[in-house]
């Protein structure tokens, strides 16, 4: 009698009937941690290829920038885009070069501020366009399996009321409740596991990638203090 009772209930656990056959809670918390799911995966489709873009796109800004090309010509190539990373920050600082040298700027302190600040700002900017979404990632990771502790919980509150309906601790009263539990809890985890991952190897990506516009950034002021320097020494000795 037993094992006829253990054969029927292991024919009807399986995923699809232990989510139909879950309370609504239960399918409510099992949904929302598999649209968290599909929506980790898509985060690290998009940010896989988005990374992939901006490496390629600073080592090709790298090459030409170092190739000894003006700077001027440089400027007006990207200026008549819409440049992101290195290129922004290129763009930003010669754009406040201009601006100051057209409006007759004397101080080089000054100059040099307001050409640090304008990079320092499209930095932050790159910066956080490059840390788009990791946010949601960390909420999938750090709340997914507490979420799908609580469908656990309450499937398992489910079963002891079956338990005490039924006055009966039969295996086919109790396993289908518990089992119903347990696979909250392991979408849980599958939300969660694969968004902490992919969390953690973004970060360090985008910290890889800001560290690399940050010296970019670094050595470009050097380069336009040493011009600045120059402009105003010939603009002195021409007067």
């Amino acid at each position: 009698m037993e094992q006829d009772a253990l054969a029927a209930v292991t024919s009807d656990v399986t995923l699809w009937s232990l989510f139909m056959e879950a309370g609504l809670v239960v399918k409510i918390v099992m949904i929302g941690l598999m649209a968290a799911s599909v929506w980790t995966w898509a985060i690290v489709v998009d940010k896989t290829l988005a990374f992939g873009r901006a490496r390629r796109q600073f080592d090709a800004f790298e090459q030409v920038f170092w190739s000894g090309q003006s700077l001027e010509e440089l400027y007006r190539t990207l200026s008549d885009r819409s440049p992101s990373g290195m290129g922004a920050i290129f763009v930003a600082a010669m754009r406040e070069w201009k601006k100051s040298f057209e409006r007759g700027a004397r101080s080089p302190i000054g100059l040099q501020m307001r050409i640090d600040r304008a990079m320092d700002v499209t930095l932050s900017r790159e910066a956080e366009s490059l840390e788009a979404r990791l946010g949601s990632l960390a909420t999938i990771g750090s709340a997914g399996p507490f979420v799908g502790l609580f469908g656990t919980v309450v499937g398992i509150m489910t079963s002891f009321q079956a338990i005490a309906g039924s006055k009966s601790t039969n295996l086919a009263v109790v396993a289908p409740g518990i089992a119903e539990a347990l696979l909250a809890t392991a979408i849980g985890l599958l939300a969660a596991i694969p968004a902490v991952i992919a969390y953690n190897k973004f970060s360090a990506d985008a910290g890889k990638l800001s560290a690399r516009m940050e010296g970019f950034a670094d050595e470009f002021s050097a380069i336009l203090s040493r011009q600045i320097d120059e402009k105003l020494q010939s603009r002195q000795a021409a007067q």
